[in-house]
């Protein structure tokens, strides 16, 4: 018997050092140390009354959201002496012998899941949920504030997914889920200013269709890998769909879409 879990292994710093080291600790750094410069220079500049027109409240600000960025990824960060320092976060269940689990409604999933968490605390995390009505106002009100409240509170966000496990229309696949991170957590992605109105309205000029295509294809491909796998096709057949998500995986899309 095996069960097949989609999980998340923390602390972030565990399996990204090497990126915490090259790209998030290097530019939280470099960040700081330019607005620590510039703040000099804008002070001297306004003891010899230079008209700065708005720039210390830019740099003020930057300061601020450099602070952010460099608070936003030391959350993640912990010691790991052992692998008893380690935490699991599982949030589906895949497939198990004989049967695909995608295939099961998401209520099924949470509580096997539940049961999971319940059996080893110290290793597994259970994950926070919330149902929501699309069609009641007020179920969707609560779903928002619930969402602020708890990237306010430094979580990264919320994935939305539909009820049932897979869910097609008739122009086909829906987006399985759509992840919906906090303020705070997306200056990781685009940057610590990224707030700046200018960077906003560029952001928002991106073109998410290509990516959001290829995210359907994907999850077709290895929705099909996992059964022929739970069928005991032979191994060149699961292949055969891993070969092509990996292929997709290699298109050039800017992966911060």
């Amino acid at each position: 018997q095996w069960l097949l879990l989609d999980a998340e292994l923390l602390p972030w710093s565990a399996k990204a050092e090497d990126l915490l080291r090259s790209q998030y600790a290097p530019t939280g750094s470099a960040a700081s140390a330019m607005n620590r410069q510039a703040r000099q220079w804008l002070d001297q500049a306004a003891q010899r009354g230079l008209d700065l027109g708005n720039l210390d409240e830019t740099f003020a600000a930057r300061t601020i959201a450099v602070d952010g960025y460099i608070a936003q990824y030391r959350r993640y960060c912990w010691p790991v002496r052992s692998v008893d320092d380690l935490r699991l976060a599982p949030f589906h269940v895949l497939a198990f012998e004989g049967e695909l689990g995608l295939a099961r409604p998401h209520v099924w999933h949470l509580e096997l899941i539940d049961r999971l968490v319940a059996a080893d605390t110290d290793l597994l995390l259970g994950t926070e949920r919330r149902w929501v009505d699309l069609d009641d106002a007020d179920s969707v009100a609560q779903a928002i504030a619930w969402w602020h409240a708890i990237t306010s509170s430094h979580s990264e966000g919320m994935v939305v997914k539909p009820q049932d496990g897979v869910v097609t229309r008739s122009r086909g696949l829906v987006q399985p889920a759509v992840k919906c991170r906090g303020r705070e957590y997306l200056r990781l992605i685009y940057g610590p200013t990224y707030t700046e109105p200018a960077n906003l309205q560029r952001l928002r000029a991106r073109g998410l269709g290509r990516k959001r295509a290829l995210a359907l294809r994907e999850f077709a491909l290895g929705y099909e890998a996992l059964g022929r796998f739970v069928e005991h096709q032979p191994l060149y057949r699961v292949h055969e769909c891993v070969f092509g998500v990996l292929a997709l995986e290699s298109e050039p899309v800017d992966p911060r879409l």
